[in-house]
């Protein structure tokens, strides 16, 4: 059962999107989906937050919907922009 799910959302998440030209395309976008599956993807079986959480903590602002001073979010295309992976980090002055 747990393969069919992974496989399922390979499909679901990545192949229906994009057409692999290659074998070594189709290497190339695995690797890529299984470090964001792995990293970036909330999983609900584990329970709220990220498997491996990229930052440990978050600094404390004034107000919950307010992001701390002097950090922004940030994004990183995931899969040429079909998932998007967000960070909190320092701004730059």
């Amino acid at each position: 059962m747990p393969c069919e799910r992974v496989i399922g959302s390979i499909r679901r998440e990545c192949l229906d999107y994009l057409i692999p030209l290659n074998e070594g395309h189709l290497k190339r976008i695995f690797r890529e989906y299984i470090t964001y599956y792995n990293r970036g993807r909330p999983h609900s079986a584990l329970g709220p937050g990220f498997p491996e959480p990229i930052q440990a903590t978050i600094p404390a602002s004034g107000h919950r919907h307010r992001l701390p001073w002097g950090h922004r979010v940030a994004e990183r295309p995931v899969l040429g922009g079909l998932h998007h992976e967000y960070r909190l980090e320092k701004e730059i002055a």
